[in-house]
């Protein structure tokens, strides 16, 4: 018989024993058990066979005809979890007949199995052997044909029969007493070269609390930080200076494993053998309790916290328990020491490497970008450490990062061919457990796509707004065939942070990825998925961005999230439904409204070569691209951006047509730098009849034309006719106060303008008390370090000064310094424009008599 139809009868007859009647606590759990393993294994492709697991009752008709089928489809016959828990279970319900009686008639125990869908409350197997106890387990089936007798079960048409190879008998031997100390399990030994970590110390402390009664200690963090290392550590240390009679080293992947271990350690520890492990089990937590030995239990690589339910070793003075895990649910971080391990600090990496690579000095050129590269991540640099070495002479750390650099290759491809420190997968597949587990959880199907979208962002903080964004949720959906809310955004992130993939902050709104993890993600994303991925992402960012940019750390975020985005999905984004995605352009010129106008410049003159490799020059996007690239140009050669803005006025005329805003956007971007290369009054001319043609074209309120009528407003002013200004940006202002409301930028910008006429046309008093009023106004609107606010401060210390206060405007400037360097940086163009400010005030004040 395949394992495939072994895991299917077993199935049979655990539900056949609880059909027939009250089964042991044994039985139904190891039953129970193998269900879960099977609806974890087989996950949510086949939801029928899952909702039939859940069933109180399995029916033969549907294991006949449809499970065997789902199991050789997920390879479930080869996982070896699975097939320990079949072998428990039919050791528990003593399905393996004794290999010195055939079937038979007269033994009350066997019963007729004559076709697939016989009672399976009739297949047990009779009592065998010399002994009060028999643990049987169960080494192999094989088809025997039509068969009748103990123990033959009916799978998919064929009758079979339990194979009684490798039959074990376990024997209770009381009074046998063990020799201390004990130790069972396997404790790896230290890795090559290792590092002292943070987290070691912090164990070592909790651990050596002297008369402590300690609750767990739970060692969490992302895999390949090195938990399991922390806790080997330790438990090392402990075992090397005599402070434990009894270690017990448990790899935690299951239930079944743990039962397993546990039984060892009761047998080593007590002297008995249980026949059930579950019993055995019981008897080492029992004992554990009340012993006077010191023991130290360590449950490494817990994957499923509902795998200790009740299995927790007993918190007493003379015990300790160390759990690792990437899990961070509350009910098995609550009432417990957490230790985080976190990856490498840059010291510790290069540390590493130079150990590593001490023997090939040549080798650790960029030893220290290496280690940024791959985040710090100690399982990358120990397989990074070991591809170089694997190689030639002249494979360097800054080789390897050419490699690591090309997006062509994948991380499985970069890992050496024989992984060291007893590595059981390379870094691309490590996580692959915690993200399929995760994905199992409800809600169901959310943690991979929640977890690719973060891997197309920044990896130090994703915005969290995630979770309530609309497009995300419409993507989720459309992918899941199933309506997705915020709550189940939400819900997935949490489930993401409870397996260590994410971590969450709270305060700061931010979610935060490993990078090599987002590229392991990227790589296993397939490529039909890709393109809708990178839609939602960027539906997500552009839905995410406030209409006034009210915190600039908040758009830098944003501007970051865009920037990896783009890098990793470049192409998508260029070539959508609706041509380039606008929140490539959102991006572009929010740099620029930050002041960093020569940076926005750059941003779109690379943005439109790429558009106009990817469409051609006279694409629509490609002209807009070029325009907000001349328009966020360097400015200190105004006759060369009038000429570059003609060039592409013919362009735009050409393709788009006279009539259409973009192309009198620029006409309008035309008449602003005919009167900074020529004169204001040359400007004022060529904006008459802009906005003519503007109005006959496009209507007395589009917006376009307010933008015009703006400009001719301030062109006027700068030619002389400050009164003519004013009123203009009266009539401005009215209209911005109906569209935007009294607190947008556009509007408080016309209040300025305002008072910068009044004040050209000789009323300074009145200006300077009507932009008082708008600092105050905008400091309330937009907060007191948005770059507006700090703007109308800067004019507003300068107007002081110009009316006879120097010394009111060089306090007020060194008091705005102060915040721009903070806000801004030192180096921004107004930071450094109220520098020179300052100091032109503090030379006035110094020349002035009372100087």
């Amino acid at each position: 018989m395949s394992a495939v139809e072994a895991i299917v009868a077993a199935l049979f007859a655990g539900a056949g024993m609880r059909r027939q009647g009250p089964a042991s606590a044994a039985v139904v759990a190891a039953h129970v058990e193998l269900k879960e393993l099977i609806k974890d294994r087989v996950g949510v492709a086949h939801a029928e066979v899952v909702q039939e697991l859940d069933a109180d009752g399995v029916e033969p008709v549907m294991l006949r005809d449809r499970l065997g089928e789902v199991l050789i489809e997920s390879g479930v016959g080869d996982d070896e979890q699975v097939l320990v828990a079949v072998r428990r279970l039919f050791a528990l319900i003593d399905l393996v007949p004794d290999p010195s009686s055939g079937p038979s008639a007269e033994s009350p125990d066997r019963r007729s199995t004559a076709s697939p869908a016989s009672d399976v409350a009739s297949v047990r197997g009779g009592q065998f052997g010399d002994h009060n106890s028999q643990y049987n387990y169960f080494g192999g089936v094989a088809p025997v044909g039509d068969v009748s007798g103990s123990g033959s079960v009916g799978v998919g048409g064929s009758v079979y029969a339990p194979l009684t190879t490798n039959v074990v008998h376990a024997h209770v031997y009381p009074g046998r007493e063990p020799v201390w100390p004990v130790r069972v399990g396997v404790v790896p030994p230290p890795v090559h070269c290792r590092q002292d970590r943070p987290a070691d110390h912090r164990l070592a402390t909790a651990m050596a609390e002297p008369g402590a009664v300690l609750v767990g200690q739970v060692v969490s963090g992302l895999g390949g930080v090195g938990k399991t290392q922390v806790a080997a550590t330790i438990a090392n240390q402990l075992w090397s200076g005599g402070a434990v009679d009894l270690l017990v080293w448990v790899t935690a992947t299951s239930r079944v494993g743990i039962i397993d271990a546990y039984a060892q350690a009761a047998t080593a520890s007590t002297g008995i053998d249980d026949p059930n492990p579950l019993d055995g089990a019981d008897r080492l937590l029992a004992w554990l309790a009340v012993t006077d030995r010191r023991w130290l239990i360590v449950l490494d690589d817990l994957a499923d916290p509902a795998d200790l339910t009740g299995l927790w070793p007993p918190v007493v003075e003379r015990g300790r328990t160390v759990v690792t895990t990437r899990r961070r649910d509350a009910a098995l971080l609550a009432g417990r020491r957490v230790i985080d391990v976190d990856v490498f600090t840059p010291a510790q990496a290069r540390n590493y490497l130079q150990s590593k690579l001490e023997d090939h000095p040549h080798r650790l050129e960029q030893a220290d970008a290496l280690a940024s590269d791959l985040g710090y991540l100690p399982l990358a640099l120990a397989q990074a450490a070991a591809y170089i070495l694997d190689r030639g002479v002249r494979m360097t750390c800054a080789a390897y990062r050419q490699r690591l650099a090309d997006q062509r290759r994948r991380l499985s491809e970069l890992a050496p061919h024989a992984l060291p420190d007893q590595h059981q997968a390379t870094v691309s597949a490590t996580w692959v457990l915690s993200i399929d587990q995760a994905d199992r959880l409800a809600p169901v199907g959310m943690a991979r796509p929640v977890l690719q979208l973060c891997a197309l962002l920044d990896p130090n903080a994703v915005p969290g707004e995630l979770s309530a964004s609309r497009a995300i949720a419409n993507y989720c959906t459309d992918r899941l065939g199933r309506p997705i809310e915020a709550l189940d955004i939400d819900d997935a992130l949490h489930l993401l942070r409870r397996f260590s993939l994410i971590t969450i902050d709270e305060v700061a709104g931010a979610i935060r990825i490993h990078g090599l993890l987002q590229r392991a993600v990227r790589e296993a994303v397939a490529p039909d998925q890709m393109r809708a991925l990178a839609q939602a992402a960027a539906d997500a960012l552009l839905e995410m961005w406030p209409p006034v940019e009210y915190d600039a750390a908040r758009a830098q975020l944003l501007r970051n999230n865009v920037a990896r985005l783009y890098e990793h999905t470049g192409s998508l984004l260029l070539d959508g439904e609706d041509g380039v995605h606008r929140v490539l352009f959102k991006s572009g010129d929010s740099v620029g409204r930050t002041g960093l106008a020569i940076s926005a410049s750059e941003y779109f003159q690379k943005l439109s070569i790429a558009v106009d490799a990817r469409h051609g020059p006279d694409h629509r996007d490609v002209l807009e691209t070029r325009y907000f690239a001349t328009f966020w140009a360097d400015s200190e050669v105004p006759a060369e951006k009038l000429a570059t803005f003609m060039t592409l006025l013919a362009d735009q005329t050409r393709v788009l047509g006279p009539g259409e805003p973009d192309t009198l956007r620029t006409r309008g971007d035309i008449a602003t730098w005919r009167g900074m290369a020529v004169n204001p009054a040359e400007a004022v001319a060529e904006f008459e009849v802009v906005e003519a043609d503007a109005v006959r074209l496009l209507g007395a309120d589009h917006p376009v034309i307010w933008t015009i009528r703006s400009n001719h407003a301030y062109w006027r002013g700068l030619a002389g006719d400050n009164e003519g200004a004013v009123d203009a940006f009266h009539e401005i202002l009215s209209y911005t106060l109906r569209l935007y409301g009294p607190d947008h930028p556009r509007t408080l910008s016309r209040r300025y303008y305002i008072a910068f006429f009044r004040r050209a046309g000789g009323d300074p008093a009145t200006a300077i008390a009507e932009l008082w009023d708008l600092v105050r106004d905008t400091t309330r609107a937009l907060g007191p370090h948005h770059r507006e606010t700090l703007g109308y401060r800067e004019d507003l210390a300068h107007w002081q000064g110009e009316v006879g206060d120097p010394a009111g405007a060089a306090a007020a400037l060194e008091e705005l310094l102060v915040d721009q360097r903070r806000f801004l940086g030192r180096d921004h163009p107004d930071t450094l424009r109220t520098r020179d400010k300052l100091l032109h005030w503090r030379g006035e004040l110094r020349n002035s008599p009372r100087g």
